[in-house]
C-alpha cells in the first residue's frame, strides 16, 4: 500500500488554515453533488469539513482518512453524526465495494501509483457510479508549498484524463477550476514563497477574488486554472 507522502504537521497547518475558504468550499462541494448519489465515498477526508457537508443532503456518507493521528481526529469530530460512517483508508488496495460514488479531493496528487489508486477507487463503486476528483492544476506551479505537503505531482486535463482512463473509468466531465486562483497561489508560494495558510490573504480570497472567479466560469470555462476537476463513470 502507498502511504500519503509530506510532513503530517504541515499539512494539517494547510488544512487547518484552508478550512476557513468558507466560499471556496462551497464552491467545490457544489461541484460534486450531481454525481454524488445517496451513499458515496470520500477518499482522504482529513478534517472532514467536506464530508461534514456533503453528508447534510445525503442519507449515507462514508470519510475515510489514511493517517492515523488525523483518523483519530476525524472520528471525534464526525462521532454526532450517525449517517457518517469513518473508517481508515490507504490507496492503493484491493478492497471492493458498492458505493454510489467515490469523491477524492487534492489526495492523488500525494500518491506516487495514482492510476493503482483510481483504479481502486474504481472497485469501490458500482457499475454505473462516477469518480469524482480535484487535483491541482500545471507543473509550472509547483513550488515549495507542494513539496512540503507531499505534492507528487500537478496535473492539467490531458494527464489526469489519461490517468482515469488508464484505471478503466470513462471520463465524462473534465475542466479547469478557479483561475485567478492559479495566478495567486503561483505568486503566493513561488514567488513569496508562502504557505496556504490561514490569514489576510486567504480571507480576501475568499470574500472578493473567489465569488467573482465562480461567477465568471459558470459562463465560461477558463483554458487554465488553479485546480482540474473531473468525474469519471464505473464502465458497467
Amino acid at each position: 500500500m502507498a502511504e500519503i507522502t509530506g510532513d503530517q504537521r504541515v499539512q494539517s497547518e494547510v488544512l487547518e488554515g484552508l478550512a476557513t475558504a468558507v466560499n471556496h468550499r462551497r464552491w467545490f462541494i457544489e461541484l460534486a453533488v450531481p454525481y454524488l448519489g445517496e451513499d458515496p465515498i470520500e477518499i482522504g477526508s482529513g478534517l472532514g469539513d467536506y464530508a461534514l457537508e456533503w453528508s447534510q443532503r445525503l442519507p449515507r456518507f462514508t470519510a475515510t482518512e489514511a493517517d492515523p493521528d488525523r483518523l483519530v481526529q476525524l472520528k471525534e469530530r464526525l462521532a454526532a453524526r450517525p449517517n457518517i460512517d469513518v473508517r481508515q483508508m490507504l490507496l492503493p488496495h484491493e478492497h471492493g465495494g458498492d458505493y454510489s460514488a467515490a469523491v477524492s479531493y487534492n489526495v492523488l496528487e500525494h500518491i506516487e501509483d495514482h492510476v493503482g489508486a483510481l483504479r481502486s477507487m474504481r472497485d469501490l463503486v458500482r457499475p454505473g457510479g462516477a469518480v469524482i476528483i480535484i487535483v491541482p492544476a500545471f507543473q509550472f506551479a509547483m513550488g515549495p508549498a507542494d513539496i512540503a505537503t507531499g505534492h507528487v505531482r500537478r496535473y492539467t486535463k490531458k494527464t489526469l484524463q489519461a490517468a482515469m482512463t488508464e484505471a478503466g473509468l470513462t471520463v465524462e466531465k473534465i475542466h479547469y477550476a478557479n483561475a485567478l486562483g492559479l495566478i495567486g497561489y503561483f505568486m503566493a508560494t513561488k514567488v513569496f514563497r508562502l504557505m496556504p495558510k490561514e490569514g489576510p490573504m486567504v480571507k480576501v480570497y475568499d470574500t472578493v477574488v473567489l465569488p467573482a472567479t465562480k461567477a465568471a466560469e459558470q459562463l465560461v470555462r477558463p483554458p487554465f486554472g488553479q485546480s482540474v476537476f473531473a468525474v469519471a463513470r464505473v464502465p458497467s
